[in-house]
């Protein structure tokens, strides 16, 4: 089921598509937006777009597909469903190498397109928690100083206080003084924290 702050964007330079797919979108108690070329999609804030794409692959300008790996290039994960009238073999192989979730033959069922468009809801909002932990994580490593950063890497890794000490050619004491701040700055309240923000952050 869709958040209230998700929509559903369709893109298509077909009118008729666009106002039918708006219309059916809106009964059904879901945001969407509709834009005629992929242009006018990208005049948009691509860090404010949230839900899922519903996309024609052939639209003049830029087509579906480079629409598709212009996002991938840009890091806009957002689910993307494709439909098109004429399907072909080599468009849904690259359609699917490039992460699209379905693809539509015109004329499709409206409910099997609901459908997928809620598992993409459901996939968009679980990318976005997942995006939320990886920037928090990131913020935090970011605090670190290099040297505690290489020992949260040596803990992450495994490896004790003695072993860390021998490898640095410190004391012990001076790995436990690092270890603490490490601690302190990640707000970890145990190694397990660590590893779990470290392995957040590499996401």
């Amino acid at each position: 089921m869709a958040t209230p702050d998700q929509t559903v964007y369709v893109v298509d330079d077909d009118e008729g598509v666009c106002s039918a797919l708006g219309l059916f979108f809106k009964a059904v108690g879901m945001k969407v937006k509709t834009f005629p070329s992929a242009e006018r999609f990208l005049s948009q804030n691509l860090e404010e777009v949230n839900g899922c794409l519903v996309l024609d692959i052939r639209i003049p300008g830029m087509c579906g597909l480079e629409l598709i790996e212009h996002l991938v290039q840009h890091g806009c994960d957002i689910p993307v469903i494709v439909m098109t009238g004429y399907g072909d073999v080599e468009s849904v192989v690259r359609a699917m190498k490039s992460g699209v979730i379905e693809f539509f033959e015109k004329p499709f069922d409206n409910q099997q397109l609901l459908s997928c468009v809620q598992r993409c809801m459901v996939l968009n909002e679980s990318n976005h928690l997942q995006r939320s932990r990886q920037q928090k994580s990131e913020r935090k490593i970011a605090c670190l100083t290099p040297r505690e950063r290489e020992i949260m890497e040596m803990l992450v890794a495994g490896k004790i206080n003695k072993v860390i000490a021998a490898e640095l050619n410190i004391s012990v004491r001076t790995v436990e003084v690092h270890r603490s701040r490490v601690m302190e700055k990640l707000h970890a309240a145990t190694l397990s924290d660590v590893v779990r923000i470290a392995l957040a952050a590499k996401a």
